[in-house]
């Protein structure tokens, strides 16, 4: 059931390119998903500070400041929390994480996520990389500073393998393809940006192989390695291809968010519905550098006939 959660505090170190604001512009303009009306309540309510003390809306901002804002408790939505340990040692931990459960907090979830909750069996823990909320499967958490330091540079030197499966619109796939869309930010409504494909996006690549066509349903379940990492990068690059996942809410053809209707609410990132499963991961462990290959059961939507 849904509960009241014990709030949070966010803060921002102000940047050069927030120089000279307002308290309130920089709000209003950082996080759109609220009004100016609702941050400009909230700062005379003493809910944010400047440098830890209170400010106006129309005081000006400078660089390296720290804005800070203390949001109140709120009730959190309810979300899986069925998550099991598929290995474990004195440095790390991998995780099965569970479709609907957000991995960092963020939003509308503090409580109900990820890190909250597999901390109060790991105090230290770290997660290494993220996965959607909407996606299921393996995240490598690391235990002590050393192995996060480890890990964090071999993710980063590409040493790390990631395999998905997932299920897509269409049947007329080739058995292997490879998509390299760029991926970058575009505008979108109330989050100001949203990660899309467009030509002025970084490089990206995806190598993709079909595993099994229905034309009954007009789907199939492809087997997917990430080469690269951007936010959001299956989804956008499949829907690129042609081939979106099946009840993504989010990401069309193109690669691209979805026409809304009017009064249809907007849909954001963190919207589920799809079907989307991190398989399996190989890397170096972060103490004696053997290669671990670790692998998470397939939800039954994922599965071929003959799995």
């Amino acid at each position: 059931m849904p509960h009241l959660n014990q709030g949070y505090t966010y803060s921002n170190r102000i940047g050069a390119n927030f120089e000279g604001f307002t308290v309130l512009d920089f709000y209003t303009q950082r996080y759109p998903l609220a009004t100016q009306s609702e941050w400009e309540t909230r700062i005379l309510d003493g809910l944010i500070l400047l440098n830890d003390q209170p400010t106006t809306p129309d005081t000006s901002i400078q660089r390296d400041q720290t804005l800070t804002y203390n949001r109140p408790p709120w009730e959190e939505q309810d979300a899986p929390q069925n998550w099991t340990v598929l290995f474990e040692d004195e440095h790390m931990v991998a995780i099965n994480k569970p479709s609907g459960l957000q991995v960092l907090p963020g939003g509308l979830f503090l409580d109900n996520t990820l890190l909250a909750l597999v901390r109060k069996t790991y105090p230290d823990i770290a997660p290494i990389h993220r996965l959607g909320r909407g996606t299921s499967g393996i995240v490598i958490c690391a235990r002590t500073d050393f192995a996060r330091s480890r890990m964090t540079n071999a993710l980063r030197a590409g040493h790390f393998k990631k395999i998905y499966r997932t299920r897509v619109t269409g049947t007329d796939l080739l058995d292997e393809f490879e998509i390299n869309t760029p991926i970058g930010r575009i505008p979108y409504f109330k989050i100001d940006t949203l990660f899309a494909a467009t030509p002025n996006g970084k490089p990206s690549e995806t190598r993709c192989r079909t595993l099994h066509r229905d034309t009954t349903t007009n789907q199939s379940l492809v087997y997917v390695h990430i080469i690269t990492g951007r936010p959001h990068q299956i989804r956008i690059h499949l829907a690129a291809a042609g081939y979106p996942l099946v009840n993504d809410p989010l990401y069309t053809f193109g690669g691209g968010p979805r026409t809304i209707k009017p009064g249809e609410r907007l849909p954001l990132p963190g919207d589920t519905g799809y079907h989307l499963h991190a398989h399996q991961i190989t890397f170096p462990h972060p103490e004696s550098d053997e290669t671990l290959t670790l692998t998470a059961d397939l939800p039954d939507i994922l599965k071929t006939p003959t799995e």
